[in-house]
């Protein structure tokens, strides 16, 4: 990591992988990350963290499986959703979308537990943005 800034418009022109993202600062003990999304990510859970979410393009959605039932939350560009801790959810983008996220370093992208990871769907802790 640097200590300049970081323009995300030229960030998200350094990279096409889908759902692998890519470490743009770090605040603390978090991980500043984004990510280009389209189609289903993967059914997962973070045990011991919450998840933050910021649409800066396009639309995402995501499922919820909570105590009371499932539900699916839309974000449109510019909205913000905290997923927290314990809840299984599965992101999606049907027209493609591009995220920002607050996770703890080290949080793998697919959770403590999930399904079967498909194979658009990269597993990682994040990638340094090159």
């Amino acid at each position: 990591m640097t200590n300049e800034p970081v323009v995300l418009s030229t960030a998200f022109a350094r990279f096409e992988a889908l759902w692998s993202p890519r470490i743009v600062a770090q605040v603390n003990d978090y991980d500043v990350r984004i990510a280009k999304v389209a189609g289903e990510h993967v059914w997962h859970v973070h045990d011991d963290t919450d998840e933050f979410f910021l649409v800066l393009e396009g639309e995402l959605r995501i499922a919820l499986r909570e105590a009371d039932g499932e539900r699916e939350v839309v974000l449109p560009q510019g909205a913000v959703f905290v997923v927290p801790r314990g809840t299984e959810h599965k992101p999606s983008s049907e027209a493609g979308a591009s995220i920002l996220l607050f996770e703890p370093t080290g949080t793998l992208t697919v959770g403590d537990r999930h399904d079967a990871v498909p194979s658009h769907v990269e597993a990682t802790v994040g990638h340094a943005l090159r």
